[in-house]
């Protein structure tokens, strides 16, 4: 099913650590790139960010991805989902634990969904900078849904560290 407006600007959160994430994560933009109804136009440079709630595992390495979609939410959802299972993701009940690749869905366009399979706002992107610094990069500033900035949310994380890592050869994704 496609969303009716037309295109939304949708936002992806990315993230790995284990096995080699940069290679997961160039894979799912690949896949994401092949999404019918899709277009990626922009990515953000890799950080690399302690885990966060579980904290004996490595690092991981984390972005976000600006997409133009015509699919709907719940679609867009499904084929997240789908890219992680193509990459080697087995779900389970654990949170925050080690994974090979974790793509979220962060914003669909300006709307808010509360559903039983979905929430967009994400719900721990405003506390979280590793989600909030490579929004920043490739976005400066915005305003999400319900009105609060991206700054004042990263003015509440500054004490979370995360590194740059470089940037992501999103040439490599196309």
């Amino acid at each position: 099913m496609t969303h009716d407006q037309g295109l939304v600007n949708a936002w992806i959160g990315f993230g790995a650590n284990l096995g080699d994430p940069q290679k997961a994560i160039q894979s799912a933009l690949r896949s994401l790139v092949s999404t019918s109804g899709t277009t990626v136009t922009a990515v953000s440079s890799f950080y690399r960010t302690a885990p966060v709630g579980f904290d004996d595992q490595p690092d991981f390495l984390n972005g976000v991805a600006r997409i133009k979609t015509n699919l709907d939410s719940g679609v867009l959802l499904g084929r997240l989902l789908e890219i992680e299972a193509e990459i080697g993701r087995i779900r389970t009940s654990e949170r925050f634990g080690p994974r090979v690749i974790d793509l979220d869905l962060l914003l669909f366009g300006d709307q808010i969904i509360d559903s039983d399979v979905l929430t967009v706002p994400h719900p721990r992107m405003q506390l979280r900078r590793f989600v909030l610094e490579p929004l920043a990069e490739i976005e400066g500033e915005m305003v999400f849904p319900g009105g609060i900035t991206l700054s004042a949310c990263l003015k509440d994380c500054e004490n979370q560290e995360v590194t740059r890592e470089g940037a992501i050869d999103f040439s490599e994704a196309n």
